[in-house]
C-alpha cells in the first residue's frame, strides 16, 4: 500500500477446520485503527448486528449498529482477538463458474443464463461478509487459487449464496427463531436500519437497509409478508422506475449479481418488498426505488425470521 503507515497488528488466530495445527498469533497487514474496526465489526456480526460489509473502517453502517448493540445492553469494550481465521480455497471455489463482464443495461443482463459473481474475491467477500479490498488487503500474496490458506473474517455461519436453502451443504444462516410467531420487522428510513424482534421486543436481529429516495419514497406504514422467494429472477418494468432510459421490459435470471440479489421477501403493498443486492457496499449509503436493499447475507437472515403473515413497519 504506497504511501500509507503500515503497521503489523496482532490478532489470535482461529485454525482451518480440519487442520492439524494448532492456533497461532495472526499477524495482520492492518493498521491498529484497521485493526480495532475490524474487531468491532466481527463482534457486532456475531450478536446479530450486523455492520453490512466488513471492511475494517469504522463506517456509519458499523456505527449504527454499535450504538443499537450498546442501547440493547452490549458491551462495546469486549473485542474479540480471533477477529480472523484460516480458510483454504477449494477446487469448487477457484472453478466458479463466474461471470466477469456483467454488462449495466438491464436488456443485456437478460440475455445472461446467470448473474453469477464476477471473480473468486467477490464471491470469498459474500461467503465471509467482507469486501473483496479487504481480502486482498488481509492477503497481499495470495493468488486466490485452489489450496491457498487464506485470512478471512471469522463470522459465524458464513453465507454462500449459490446454494439454495435446502441444500444440505447450504451454510446460510438459519438462526432457531425462523418463522417465530410474534416476530415484527421494522425497517427505520432515518435510522436506514431493520430490526427484528420477538413479541417480547426482543432484538433478534439488527442490519443497515437502504430505503426509497424522493422520488419512490419509503411507503410508511404497517404490512404483511406474503412470501419468500429464494434465488429469484428479476422482472424488469420500466414502468415502475422514474429513471428509466430503456423501455423494453426484461426478465434478469437469478444469481448473487441479480438486482434484487439472493432473496425477496414480498409484502402487501404491491411492488414492494425487502431483497439482497449485487452491491453490498452500497447498502445504507444510496438510495433505492421504494424497496428496502439489504446485503444478500443480512437478506438471508431476515427472510429466515419471517413467514407469510409476519409483520412488516415501514417507520420514519
Amino acid at each position: 500500500m504506497k504511501g500509507a503507515l503500515i503497521c503489523i497488528a496482532s490478532l489470535v488466530l482461529v485454525p482451518l477446520a480440519g487442520a492439524p495445527q494448532q492456533a497461532q498469533p495472526l499477524r495482520a497487514p492492518l493498521t491498529e485503527q484497521a485493526t480495532k474496526a475490524l474487531q468491532t465489526q466481527v463482534m457486532l456480526a456475531r450478536a446479530g448486528y450486523s455492520p453490512g460489509e466488513i471492511d475494517a473502517t469504522t463506517g456509519s453502517n458499523t456505527q449504527s449498529a454499535l450504538a443499537a448493540f450498546q442501547q440493547n445492553g452490549g458491551n462495546p469494550g469486549a473485542l474479540p482477538e480471533d477477529a480472523l481465521t484460516h480458510y483454504r480455497i477449494t477446487e469448487q471455489d477457484a472453478a466458479g463458474p463466474y461471470v466477469p463482464d456483467i454488462p449495466s443495461d438491464l436488456a443485456q443482463q437478460a440475455q445472461l443464463p446467470a448473474l453469477g459473481y464476477r471473480d473468486i474475491t467477490e464471491m470469498l467477500g459474500e461467503r465471509f461478509h467482507a469486501s473483496p479490498s479487504l481480502l486482498r488487503r488481509l492477503n497481499q500474496d495470495a493468488h486466490f487459487a485452489a489450496g491457498d490458506d487464506i485470512l478471512v473474517p471469522d463470522i459465524p455461519n458464513g453465507v454462500d449464496p449459490t446454494r439454495p436453502p435446502d441444500d444440505p451443504s447450504s451454510q446460510a444462516a438459519a438462526p432457531a427463531q425462523s418463522g417465530e410467531p410474534g416476530v415484527i420487522i421494522t425497517v427505520s428510513r432515518g435510522q436506514s436500519a431493520v430490526v427484528v424482534t420477538d413479541q417480547n421486543k426482543r432484538v433478534l436481529f439488527f442490519a443497515p437497509v437502504t430505503t426509497g429516495s424522493e422520488h419512490d419514497p419509503l411507503p410508511i406504514g404497517h404490512w404483511k409478508v406474503t412470501g419468500i422467494q429464494h434465488n429469484p429472477q428479476f422482472h424488469y418494468n420500466p414502468d415502475l422506475f422514474w429513471d428509466a432510459t430503456d423501455n423494453s421490459k426484461a426478465i434478469i435470471k437469478p444469481g448473487p449479481n441479480n438486482p434484487v440479489g439472493v432473496v425477496w421477501i414480498d409484502i402487501d403493498r404491491p411492488h414492494y418488498g425487502l431483497h439482497g443486492t449485487p452491491e453490498p457496499s452500497t447498502v445504507g449509503k444510496t438510495a433505492s426505488h421504494g424497496c428496502v436493499r439489504l446485503t444478500n447475507w443480512d437478506a438471508l437472515v431476515v427472510a429466515s425470521f419471517a413467514r407469510p403473515g409476519t409483520s412488516v413497519i415501514f417507520a420514519e
